[in-house]
């Protein structure tokens, strides 16, 4: 049996490669993908060649390290089409999700895979690894009744942050981002505002529009993938507030100004990535426990609303390029299959 594999063969080049399933174990489950989410950030920074070299994937998805050619993706939804002989035959024509890289057809070990709720669409499960990260970063920054906070960056993982803060008793929440498209979907989500850092008066507008009145943020969550945002973030954060930044920013680099302000501020920055669980929490929390809470948060905010493309396997290059050309007109591309 063949299967087509995405490949990353160097900055800007893909190929969909066709090779040999692999041979199913007893212990295993050959899995038929129907969607699988692309990335706006990790993604774009190994198809633009910006990650460094040699790094493993937190998720698995990949071995070896990153370097070309690489198959590369974390966020698959299929059906099992069949199992092995040692695998309890219940799990046949199950949906599930697995952190695998964009290929029609993967084997993996019941233990690696995650059931789909029985009652959500492939759309909306192929969610879940954003999810998780929503949930860690609010889980990270720890929101207080009555806080001011600012998430700045409102791409699928933004959005979905500012979806769970919401649900908070916050005295505002405003969100920041480039493209109309993405502040109109928080706008939808009923934040406080939703600013344009390219716009002169930026800073001023976000300092003392929507109840900040001139102080700062207590939290500011840097989502933007861009190293120069941390500046704007630290600048907005007020004394003692916290900075998250949940962004993977990879071989980009970017002069931080831990001078002027920061140096009295006593703002903590707070670094915070989805693979681990923070020490504080691990006496309650497992990744268990967070993915049942992400699949709760998946089932109330139904985040398929936010696909704006749904593109053939086959045409993978062209979903890139558009990623990577025309952001303004994206926020979550997918791969049917």
């Amino acid at each position: 049996m063949k299967r087509k594999v995405l490949y990353f063969v160097a900055p800007g080049r893909l190929e969909v490669r066709e090779q040999d399933v692999p041979a199913l174990a007893a212990h295993e489950l050959l899995v038929q993908t129907t969607l699988s989410a692309i990335s706006a950030g990790t993604e774009m920074l190994v198809y633009r060649g910006q990650f460094p070299r040699g790094l493993s994937d937190a998720h698995d998805a990949v071995s070896g390290g990153l370097s070309y050619p690489i198959a590369y993706g974390y966020a698959a939804v299929g059906r099992v089409i069949q199992v092995g002989i040692s695998v309890d035959p219940r799990w046949e024509n199950r949906l599930v999700f697995a952190f695998q890289p964009h290929c029609s057809h993967f084997v993996a070990a019941p233990e690696s895979v995650i059931p789909v709720p029985e009652d959500m669409r492939p759309d909306d499960g192929v969610f879940l690894p954003n999810m998780e990260t929503a949930v860690n970063l609010v889980q990270d920054a720890e929101p207080i009744l009555g806080e001011r906070a600012l998430v700045l960056g409102q791409g699928v993982v933004g959005l979905l942050t500012t979806a769970l803060l919401h649900e908070f008793p916050l005295e505002c929440l405003v969100v920041a981002d480039r493209y109309e498209m993405r502040r109109q979907a928080a706008l939808d989500l009923g934040v406080s505002s939703a600013l344009d850092p390219a716009l002169s008066g930026f800073r001023e507008a976000a300092m003392t529009g929507a109840g900040a009145a001139g102080d700062g943020y207590d939290l500011t969550i840097e989502l933007t993938g861009s190293p120069s945002a941390l500046n704007e973030a630290i600048e907005l954060t007020g004394f003692s507030g916290r900075v998250v930044i949940g962004s993977w920013y990879g071989e980009k680099e970017g002069a931080i100004a831990l001078g002027r302000k920061f140096h009295r501020s006593r703002i903590r920055l707070i670094s915070s990535q989805v693979s681990t669980i923070s020490p504080a929490l691990t006496g309650r929390w497992d990744k268990s426990r967070r993915y049942d809470v992400a699949w709760k948060s998946v089932r109330s905010i139904r985040p398929a609303r936010w696909i704006t493309q749904r593109v053939p396997f086959e045409d993978a290059a062209r979903a890139y390029q558009v990623l990577d050309e025309l952001p303004e007109r994206t926020i979550q591309i997918v791969l049917a299959y």
